[in-house]
């Protein structure tokens, strides 16, 4: 496993080591010990969660707060998704910045994202399973987002918003703005 520093401030993305043959592929897509040495943090992951969506899907953009703020480790089992994260710790040097790459089942490459940041995907292939793996409890009572077209933050999805299919919850999410003014 490879892994690389984002700009964004304890936020990595991971390229682990794939092994190719007449058979298919083998890849180690978590291991405790590699990931400590690599990023330096010591995570204890409790849930793990898999989405499967259509093209066009943006699901985000998302957070827990408080105590019930997750850690994340994202990567896509089948299809193509652009990933985007947000910087929402306030004493952060990269605070409201955001972070975009491409994840798919050819690069295989994985997304570690802190605690304290806004997290989404708009799914570009035309069907996508993503897997992620939190560091805390999904609590319904904590959740919230930021709407994924938010003029602050101005993110480039890379397909036009007239192909997006979201729910009515991201759609009505608040912007940037109005959660840190």
């Amino acid at each position: 496993m490879q892994f690389h520093s984002t700009p964004l401030k304890d936020c990595f993305y991971i390229a682990p080591d794939v092994f190719r043959d007449h058979r298919g592929i083998f890849l180690e897509s978590y291991r405790k010990n590699r990931f400590k040495e690599g990023t330096g943090l010591e995570i204890d992951f409790v849930q793990d969660n898999q989405s499967v969506s259509t093209r066009g899907v943006l699901r985000g953009l998302h957070f827990q707060e408080g105590d019930h703020a997750q850690a994340k480790l994202v990567r896509v089992i089948y299809g193509q998704v652009l990933d985007v994260v947000v910087d929402l710790r306030p004493d952060s040097p990269t605070f409201k910045s955001a972070f975009k790459i491409l994840l798919d089942d050819k690069n295989h490459h994985q997304l570690f994202i802190p605690q304290g940041f806004a997290h989404g995907f708009l799914t570009l292939s035309e069907v996508s399973v993503f897997s992620y793996k939190c560091d805390r409890y999904y609590s319904s009572g904590a959740e919230s987002g930021i709407v994924y077209n938010d003029p602050d933050l101005a993110i480039d999805w890379g397909m036009p918003e007239s192909e997006f299919i979201l729910s009515d919850k991201d759609k009505k999410l608040p912007t940037l703005k109005s959660l840190f003014s």
